[in-house]
């Protein structure tokens, strides 16, 4: 059975890229392969295009700044898949291993900056395998995916659409879950003030080395219920 969708794919993957030159030099081109190949409802696609429009007329500094800011600053919202399930534990890197052994054994490289479990890279591999292979391969990550729409889609991210596409393609419900929010990455962990002010409590005496101490921030969790619907 032939990947009757294949293009699309590849376009949702490119969109989860950082949006350097080459990307927006193909802009156009995206374009006309997601209008031409039709494998989205009309909503989603209307989406997707104006969100292509938006990134080619935005100034690029500008489009690259909240690439980042929207994917890189926490996990809620990141990319690669295993930092969802297995965070930064010892178990990430076997699992790693094992998806780009897959890839490798289905004839697909990975470039020496690319990580197997990013949602570019995964699409990818979903657009050269069988249509049913590639839906029940996505389907898999379904949980993640609404995961990470819902916090997009609190955030009235117009990247929430990319996703919401994937997991139509996976021929999954785009569904709003109750989003964790985490805290920026930047201040997750954070180097305490090394005088606490004038005080010089906690300090060593003169020629003795200072040690630093790097804690993490106990800024408390909360839940937060999305009620959004796609």
């Amino acid at each position: 059975m032939s990947n009757a969708k294949r293009l699309t794919k590849r376009v949702l993957a490119a969109l989860l890229r950082y949006p350097d030159a080459d990307f927006r030099a193909a802009i156009p081109d995206l374009r006309a392969a997601l209008a031409a190949e039709g494998g989205l409802p009309r909503p989603r696609l209307a989406e997707l295009d104006a969100l292509l429009r938006q990134l080619q007329a935005m100034d690029p500094f500008e489009a690259e700044s909240r690439f980042v800011d929207t994917f890189d600053r926490g996990r809620a919202t990141s990319l690669h898949v295993f930092e969802h399930v297995h965070g930064d534990s010892r178990d990430r890197g076997p699992a790693m291993v094992d998806l780009g052994q897959m890839y490798e054994r289905a004839g697909l490289l990975l470039g020496g900056d690319e990580l197997p479990d990013h949602l570019s890279v995964v699409l990818e591999f979903a657009s050269t395998q069988p249509e049913r292979v590639a839906r029940e391969f996505l389907g898999e990550m379904a949980h993640i995916l609404n995961a990470v729409f819902s916090a997009l889609r609190e955030r009235e991210n117009p990247y929430a659409s990319v996703i919401a596409a994937v997991l139509e393609l996976a021929g999954q419900k785009v569904q709003a879950v109750p989003v964790v929010p985490d805290e920026d990455m930047d201040q997750a962990w954070a180097e305490p003030p090394a005088f606490d002010g004038c005080s010089s409590r906690g300090q060593a005496s003169p020629g003795t080395p200072q040690p630093i101490q790097i804690v993490r921030s106990t800024k408390a969790n909360t839940t937060t219920s999305q009620g959004a619907s796609a």
